[in-house]
């Protein structure tokens, strides 16, 4: 296993959440992490003043927008950002090559497209993984404690991220070998297979999953043709299940694709408790949580035809 242990500073550090205040200044800064064919790639770090120095987890974001559109510091996701800063995490907003730009919808038998822009989009975030673990001590941050969390494509980049260095997949060579994840936070993400159900050589981070039942635009289950396809949360559950990997997961029932931002601001205090209870203090649990909100409305629901076409 080359799962880190977690550092005594790190594991203080998140036991302090609670004590911090919800008005902490937060300082950002914006780095170029990357020239990729002629593009700029950049991250926005985020971090609470009132920390001075100490070591800190990251937290890394990877938004959503299907893979053609969207941007790392959409106002819609600065509370999901402060929230964190403010309670003793770095957190990371990072730009990635949009493979999907000009492209028409993906589907079974039009995978190229969209296979291409999620092995870019996750090569994307290696490379930052990579700029902040050289830079972690100018950074203040814990080369143990990278928390990857995204929305919707930035949610299939992610999973994809821990899948692919779980299997020692070739792709994941530009990561250091001692190296992994220390958790995973997917709003409405999938894994695109060839092989079937994705299986794990080595156990993935803790993860949490969020997902609406009614989800056209990700599949809330899969999307497949043999062993060819895309596989949503309530598939990859039943690895998780099976193999008995760690994970929280939110089925949404009646919810559509909303499911992939709705959650970073409704959600808050229970992503910080998993990110207590499953990375910091290691809790081997497994929980099914199905959601059902009354009073929530279901928006119109986006297919991959209505979204790219």
């Amino acid at each position: 296993m080359k799962r880190l242990k977690l550092n005594a500073i790190a594991v203080l550090l998140l036991f302090s959440f609670t004590l911090i205040g919800q008005t902490a200044d937060i300082d950002k800064d914006t780095r170029t992490y990357a020239v990729k064919e002629g593009e700029e790639l950049r991250m926005d770090i985020y971090r609470g003043k009132s920390f001075g120095n100490e070591i800190q987890p990251c937290l890394i974001y990877v938004f959503g927008g299907g893979f053609k559109e969207g941007q790392r510091d959409s106002e819609h996701d600065l509370s999901y950002f402060n929230y964190f800063a403010e309670r003793g995490l770095t957190v990371v907003s990072i730009d990635y090559r949009l493979g999907m730009v000009g492209q028409k919808a993906p589907g079974l038998f039009n995978s190229i497209p969209i296979q291409n822009a999620i092995a870019m989009a996750v090569e994307d975030l290696y490379t930052a993984t990579n700029y902040l673990l050289e830079n972690y001590k100018e950074l203040n941050i814990d080369p143990e404690l990278f928390i990857i969390s995204g929305s919707s494509a930035g949610a299939i980049t992610v999973l994809h991220a821990d899948y692919i260095d779980s299997n020692n997949h070739s792709s994941a060579d530009l990561l250091p070998d001692d190296f992994s994840y220390a958790g995973v936070i997917s709003f409405a993400g999938g894994i695109y297979s060839k092989e079937g159900l994705p299986s794990y050589d080595l156990n993935p981070a803790p993860t949490m999953f969020f997902h609406g039942s009614a989800d056209k635009l990700v599949p809330y289950n899969n999307s497949r043709f043999f062993r060819l396809g895309m596989f949503g949360t309530n598939s990859l559950i039943k690895r998780f299940r099976y193999e008995k990997y760690p994970y929280v997961y939110y089925s949404m029932e009646g919810i559509g694709h909303e499911v992939s931002s709705y959650p970073m601001k409704d959600f808050l205090p229970e992503i910080e408790k998993f990110i207590n209870d499953f990375v910091i203090n290691e809790k081997q649990l497994l929980l099914d949580i199905n959601y059902k909100d009354l009073l929530r409305n279901p928006k119109p629901r986006d297919t991959p035809e209505s979204y790219y076409n």
